[in-house]
């Protein structure tokens, strides 16, 4: 995300509430963001009880301002940053809202990159509240992957959600009964996940949302040309690398993750399935004519020293694929002597020249994915870019079935 860090200390809520704003059916009736209030109210209550926050702590977060087609606050960007636990409020509203999505998305990198820097691996930080029951058909990939059960909170809220116990009087005990059940949980994740505090943005339509769109193709593609330790050039440490191509790590010490599996992971959190292998003749980068999916290429600039990786990435280039995005990370700790400096730049340059025309296809070199969290700024760029690319090239084809001719309008005088 972009945005200055923030810093220890403040106010960092226990949960985030996460909503979709229904609109009233008539100017006659209640807004129904109060049986929401209702809600966080409850578990805000219940959370002061089960821990030993003061009075006056920030038990939770809820934006109560949220319309459609408002903007982004700080106020609620900055809460995304430091809450410890999110919670996605489901309905079927919740997952066609853009701005739910990227909510999801903004707190879900902060899980990305906590795993990458070598976070202990726990529950997921995501605990989803049913407001009404949702079908796993109708959830988003992102959503179906928490494979969480809701029939712990009671059989009655998994079949008729919270917005249903409240309205049904007869289960209103099935009510505070999963209300207080959701704030046990909100506690014991908060207490276990120890989430490291995120960035905050004030450029909210550029986030990517987490559930995807109409025009979202289902895959990415993500290769990787790079060193092994077995092939090292000479004078090349081997701290970066393992014993396959996937396995480098451009940002080793800061990250224990190869950077094909974080890639991966941030791409997942918008929604796509991805496909993740090392570049070689067989890879569907170099085999489509016309795009499959979009894709990204992680590019090693040593790997180029070797004949045979210059030619599979020269290949690449040649021709024009510009739905592939090219990145070359580097740590900014990696240093190298300005002479081999200099023959790397001059080498890569060659080698990707045929990037750097006009509608070639995101390239992004020169040392500008420097650490962890300018790779994943840069990877939005480039996804963004691969998927525009993608629907610029892609195939159409007519529906099934035979041709049907177009309707004409008949009348009394046209027979």
């Amino acid at each position: 995300m972009q945005g200055a860090s923030l810093g220890r200390g403040g106010s960092s809520p226990y949960f985030f509430l996460s909503y979709a704003h229904t609109p009233n059916h008539d100017s006659s009736g209640a807004d129904p963001i109060v049986w929401v209030k209702k809600l966080f109210d409850g578990l805000c209550e219940h959370i002061m009880e089960l821990t030993d926050l003061p009075k006056g702590a920030k038990v939770g977060f809820l934006d109560q301002g949220i319309q459609v087609g408002t903007r982004w606050t700080d106020e609620l960007s900055v809460n995304l940053a430091r809450c410890k636990v999110f919670v996605p409020l489901y309905s079927p509203r919740y997952f066609r809202s853009e701005q739910c999505g990227r909510e999801w998305w903004a707190f879900s990198q902060r899980q990305v990159n906590h795993r990458a820097r070598g976070g202990v691996a726990r529950d997921s930080a995501i605990i989803p509240a049913l407001w009404v029951p949702v079908e796993p058909a109708q959830m988003p990939q992102v959503a179906r992957d928490l494979q969480f059960n809701h029939a712990t909170f009671g059989q009655d809220y998994a079949d008729e959600g919270l917005y249903g116990l409240t309205k049904l009087r007869y289960l209103r005990d099935e009510y505070e009964r999963a209300v207080y059940r959701l704030a046990k949980q909100i506690v014991r994740v908060a207490n276990d996940a120890a989430l490291d505090e995120g960035k905050f943005s004030k450029d909210y339509e550029s986030l990517p949302a987490a559930f995807g769109s109409a025009e979202h193709p289902p895959e990415f593609d993500i290769s990787v040309l790079a060193c092994t330790r077995s092939d090292l050039p000479q004078g090349r440490k081997p701290d970066y690398y393992g014993d396959r191509p996937h396995d480098w790590n451009p940002y080793h010490p800061e990250s224990t993750l190869p950077l094909g599996d974080h890639a991966a992971d941030l791409v997942r959190t918008m929604d796509y399935k991805v496909n993740v292998g090392a570049l070689d003749d067989n890879s569907r980068m170099l085999r489509q004519e016309k795009p499959k999916a979009p894709g990204l290429m992680l590019l090693d600039r040593w790997a180029l020293e070797t004949t045979k990786n210059k030619d599979l990435m020269g290949k690449l280039c040649e021709e024009q694929r510009p739905w592939v995005s090219v990145m070359i990370p580097r740590h900014r700790n990696d240093i190298v002597p300005a002479e081999k400096e200099q023959q790397l730049e001059e080498l890569t340059y060659r080698t990707l020249v045929p990037r750097l025309a006009d509608g070639a296809g995101h390239c992004a070199a020169n040392g500008s994915v420097h650490d962890l969290d300018a790779f994943g700024n840069e990877l939005q760029r480039a996804v963004a870019s691969a998927v525009f690319y993608y629907w610029e090239h892609v195939e159409t084809y007519p529906p099934e079935g035979p041709p049907v001719k177009p309707p004409r309008l008949k009348g009394p005088d046209l027979g």
